[in-house]
This record gives structure tokens, C-alpha cells and sequence, in this order.
């Protein structure tokens, strides 16, 4: 997906077939949106004069204040391989605006934006982030919904005929290729039916554009396999989760701001003071970052995922990893975050608490090099860990606190992300599940 001009998309247009065009944004939850408009109606689009009504999209605007414009992204042009030959079908990520010409507030991309602005008054070029978003394959029932019924009985690294989910995966790969990702690894997960594909690390707006991207071509190949892809951090109890761990580092003039060769570790003073910054903010952030109610299933100790705050080198148990590579490849990889986040409002979060402990040049305390899964409380709470939010509605609650994280949202994000997620609290504590009928209905 390189950068285009007006006359390279018109000339891709004509040469494969396009007759459809996809004008797509993505809602405060994290749900990609799409307007799609005929061939004819291009020309208008690319002038970002292509009006929707936002005031049915979550999180946007009231219904007296609807109307709002799409501006296409020429960079994110790309053709759709698997549609149809007799018109294929195109797409542009947009950004969305008021009538009056300035960007809306409200919109997730927009805000990540605005966030990188901060970083670049701070002298940085470049946040660069890589992700590995992990996701379930479930057999399609013959209504064609998804079932409970996995594809397959594999684990970590298997391979066909134990990972049935092998010739889907790589119809992903080579679809996603096809548009332009560079593929770096697709193995099987942990879990039964659980998969990763791995793709190149970018700036962070494209790199949330990708994770986009790279969703609705994983449930879109999925269905043709007649299989359903879900993101669910926690689809099945007593297996791991699903995350989508997010390897981060900030360029100054070409050079990897947290690499040090000799520093700690070969790790500069702003890395270490962004590592106390991300630790300093993660029960702030953990709503973003974790935002449904099932996201707090997969925070438990036993499964991989952390449940606690801290940060090692090799530890994998810890909420922060430094992997090993040095020079270039110097990153710091948050383990906490899954894929029902919003990407764009996830990396404002976390840039947001990483810049705050450069900018006030914060101390992270001592790493922890041991499995903490294992430590009694006394002994945490000696080495001065804290627990990650344990459900949806602390994570809130420690979210309105954190004036910086609020920020990083924005006044119209935070307001109606944090009404909206209180609804959804508000109906799972509610609801009778099926769990409590099974413990109480012959006992009582």
C-alpha cells in the first residue's frame, strides 16, 4: 500500500476493473464502517465532498448535528483481490470532518493523529508499533452461524493434519500479500483453533490502518473456508485468550530513541522513562486497551496473559517485555492489550503514558525476573506490584482518575466512550448467566 497520487488510483481503477469503491472509517468501539459509492461518484469522493450521517454511528454525534464528510486517504487505495472479476471492488480509509472543514474530534484516527502531534513537540519522528493479534476459527453451523466446534485440536506451532486451520490461514497470508502486507510469520496458537499471522512493523497510523485491514480479511477469508474468525479476547474457558501484544519504540532523526549501547541493558534514559510512564498509566489505559467485559476473562493469572503490573527483560509473565534485539529492532512490547480494542484509541493510550514519563522523566521500578504468576501476595506486594484492573468496571473507574489517558482520548472520545461502556457493564451485571443457574437453581 504505497503512497499514491489522484492519477495512480484512477489508473489502478481502470486497469483492474474496479467498479465499486469502499470510503471506510472505523466508530469509536472499534467496528470498521463503510460508505460504498459506484465508479461514478469517485470523482466527488476524491474531492471530500462525500457526506454521511453521523448520528448513527456509536460514539459520533447527536442527530441535530449529523451530517459529516469522508476524506479518503489517497495512501490507503488498495483493491479488494477476492472480489469479483466481472467489478472488483476498491477502498479508501478515511478520516472524518465537520461541515465547517475541521477534523471531528470524534473520529478514533483523527485522535491517534493528534496524539503523534504531542510526540513530535517532543522532538520524536516516529512511533513505530508491531503487533501480533491472535484470533479463533469456529465452524460455521449449517444456518451458517458461528458454533462452539473448532476447526481443529492443535497447539503451539502445529502443523496440518492437527492444525486444520492451515489451508485458511494461508489463504489469509497470501490475500493480505496480495494487498500489499509484508508477512513476517503465521503459525498456529496455544489454543485449540487459535492462530497469529504476524505483519511488518510501521508508523502507528498505518499500523492501526493494517490491524483494520487486516480483521476483515481474516473473517472475510475465514467464511470462505466455512469458518467464523472472532477477536473475542476469551471465546472458551480454561484455554488462553486472545492478545494482541503491541511492540513499540519512538525514532528521533532516523535513530531508535530507546537503544543505548551503553545504557542498562543497552536501553537509552527514554526508554527506561517510557517503561515508567506505560507503568505508571496501565490500570488508566486498561479500559481502552481491554475495553469489553470478556477482555478481563483473558487477565488472569494461568494463561499467559498478565494480570499484573511490572516489567522484565525475559520475563514473559509481567504486563512489559523488552525483547532481546538491540540497535534498530529496540522495542518495548505490551502484553496486556487483545484485538476487541480500538486500535487507534489503544496506541493514543499508550503513546500518552509513555510521553509522560519521558517528559517527566520518570524512574520504572526494579524489573522482576521471576515468574509472578507464582509469587504469594505478600511477596507482590514487597516488590511493589500492583494488580491490572480485574473487570470492566474498575478498569473504568481507574480510567476517570487518569487525567493524562482522559486526555489522550479527548473530551468527546472519553465522554462517550465511558458512557457506552458503562451501558455494557451495566447489562452484564445485570443479565442471569448460564453459570449461575448451573451453581444455584436445585441448591436454593
Amino acid at each position: 500500500m504505497g503512497k499514491y497520487t489522484r492519477e495512480d488510483v484512477v489508473k489502478q481503477i481502470n486497469e483492474q476493473n474496479v467498479k465499486f469503491i469502499r470510503l471506510q472509517f472505523t466508530d469509536m468501539l472499534g467496528t470498521i464502517k463503510n460508505v460504498e459509492i459506484p465508479l461514478s461518484q469517485l470523482g466527488k469522493a476524491l474531492d471530500n465532498k462525500m457526506m454521511f450521517d453521523g448520528s448513527s454511528i456509536e460514539g459520533f454525534v447527536r442527530i441535530e448535528e449529523s451530517d459529516m464528510y469522508l476524506y479518503p486517504d489517497l495512501d490507503t487505495f488498495v483493491v479488494f483481490p477476492w472480489t469479483s472479476e466481472k467489478g472488483k471492488v476498491a477502498r479508501f480509509i478515511c478520516d472524518i470532518y465537520n461541515t465547517d472543514g475541521t477534523p471531528f474530534e470524534g473520529d478514533p484516527r483523527y485522535n491517534l493523529k493528534r496524539n503523534l502531534k504531542k510526540m513530535e513537540e517532543l522532538g520524536f519522528n516516529a512511533f513505530n508499533i508491531g503487533t501480533e493479534p491472535e484470533f479463533f476459527l469456529f465452524k460455521l453451523d449449517e444456518r451458517g452461524k458461528p458454533s462452539l466446534e473448532l476447526n481443529d485440536q492443535g497447539g503451539y506451532f502445529d502443523l496440518a493434519p492437527t492444525d486444520l486451520g492451515e489451508n485458511c490461514r494461508r489463504d489469509i497470508v497470501l490475500e493480505l500479500e496480495e494487498m500489499g502486507f509484508e508477512i513476517e510469520a503465521s503459525h498456529h496458537e496455544v489454543a485449540p483453533g487459535q492462530h497469529e499471522i504476524d505483519f511488518k512493523y510501521s508508523d502507528a497510523v498505518k499500523h492501526a490502518d493494517d490491524i483494520q485491514t487486516f480483521k476483515l480479511v481474516v473473517k472475510t477469508i475465514a467464511r470462505k473456508h466455512n469458518l467464523h474468525a472472532t477477536f473475542m479476547p476469551k471465546p472458551l474457558f480454561g484455554v488462553n485468550g486472545s492478545g494482541m501484544h503491541v511492540n513499540m519504540s519512538l525514532f528521533k532523526n532516523g535513530e531508535n530513541a530507546f537503544y543505548d549501547a551503553n545504557g542498562d541493558m543497552k536501553l537509552s534514559e527514554t526508554a527506561f522513562h517510557f517503561i515508567a510512564g506505560i507503568m505508571k498509566h496501565a490500570q488508566g489505559f486498561t479500559a481502552v486497551t481491554n475495553p469489553t467485559v470478556n477482555s478481563y476473562k483473558r487477565l488472569v493469572p494461568g494463561y499467559e496473559a498478565p494480570s499484573y503490573v511490572a516489567w522484565s527483560g525475559s520475563n514473559r509473565s509481567p504486563l512489559l517485555r523488552v525483547p532481546s534485539s538491540r540497535g534498530v529492532s529496540t522495542r518495548v512490547e505490551a502484553r496486556s492489550v487483545d484485538p476487541s480494542a480500538n486500535p487507534y484509541l489503544a496506541l493514543s493510550s499508550l503513546l500518552a503514558a509513555g510521553l509522560d514519563g519521558i517528559e517527566n522523566k520518570l524512574t520504572p521500578p526494579a524489573a522482576v525476573d521471576r515468574n509472578i504468576y507464582v509469587m504469594s501476595n505478600e511477596e507482590r506486594e514487597e516488590a511493589g506490584i500492583q494488580n491490572l484492573p480485574s473487570t470492566l468496571a474498575i478498569a473504568l473507574n481507574e480510567l476517570k482518575k487518569d487525567e493524562v489517558i482522559k486526555n489522550s482520548l479527548g473530551d468527546h472520545l472519553y465522554e462517550h466512550f465511558v458512557e457506552a461502556k458503562e451501558i455494557e457493564w451495566d447489562m452484564f451485571r445485570t443479565q442471569v448467566h448460564p453459570w449461575e443457574r448451573e451453581q444455584y437453581i436445585t441448591i436454593y
